[in-house]
């Protein structure tokens, strides 16, 4: 957090940080992310299962994170064969992530339309009661946004809409890649639930939730069009926001 003195009739108010993370996997630089320096383990673990680098979290052996002068580097020890697998699949691609575009610097742009797993065969129902109350009390659960008003939170609820878990970062994708990887550190299951993400479903956002098998997400604003199209792919239910009500948006 930075506070920022405004004119002398205003109060302080806080912004969020924003620093480079580096992920290096046996001793290999993969990807440069901006995000919020808070849940870096969380982050670590989430990240990796998404870009598909491990399977499981239990395929990482350690993580060490360490302060550099200009950033964070996280340093993964992996098994092996993930390796060989990475640089098969990836390339050995330079990706450099801003907190609005988690590809940037792909030189193959077929990674945008690899076939997504379908998460389902029967694609899950959420209540009305159940996601406006994971709505009301969201707010409440993010401690971050309430100082800055700035960062992304994305949310773990039941299908009750009972709120278990939320994570923020100034990306809304990182956001969620902490809440996934929290959730899978201790064991949670992916398919009894449902994410809630404070902003606009990007294809991200459906690209990751279905890489680990999520069913279903709510969003506080609209989707893309490749979200959209993703989210039908991978027989994700979506659920937007519009004139105060949840609406499902993916259509057969």
């Amino acid at each position: 957090i930075i506070k920022t003195s405004g004119q002398s009739a205003s109060p302080d108010w806080d912004v969020p940080e924003e620093t480079p993370v580096a992920f290096v996997y046996n001793q290999r630089n993969y990807v440069v992310m901006l995000a919020t320096p808070a849940d870096l383990s969380d982050f670590a673990v989430g990240f990796s299962l998404t870009e598909r680098v491990v399977d499981s979290a239990d395929e990482i052996s350690t993580i060490d994170i360490h302060q550099e002068e200009r950033g964070i580097d996280l340093r993964f020890k992996i098994r092996s064969d993930r390796i060989d697998r990475l640089d098969v699949r990836q390339q050995r691609r330079n990706m450099v992530g801003r907190a609005g575009c988690g590809v940037c610097g792909l030189e193959n742009a077929e990674v945008f339309f690899e076939a997504l797993p379908r998460v389902t065969d029967q694609r899950v129902s959420l209540s009305r009661t159940a996601l406006t109350k994971a709505h009301a009390d969201f707010d409440t659960h993010q401690p971050l946004s309430a100082r800055t008003r700035t960062v992304h939170g994305a949310a773990w609820a039941s299908t009750d809409g009972v709120i278990k878990l939320v994570r923020e970062d100034v990306g809304r994708h990182n956001a969620l890649d902490k809440l996934i990887g929290a959730l899978a550190s201790n064991g949670a299951d992916f398919g009894d639930g449902f994410v809630m993400i404070s902003s606009r479903c990007s294809y991200e956002i459906i690209e990751k939730s279905a890489r680990v098998g999520i069913k279903a997400v709510a969003a506080l604003s609209g989707p893309t069009a490749f979200a959209l199209k993703k989210a039908a792919e991978a027989n994700i239910a979506l659920y937007c926001r519009s004139d105060d009500e949840f609406v499902a948006v993916v259509s057969d």
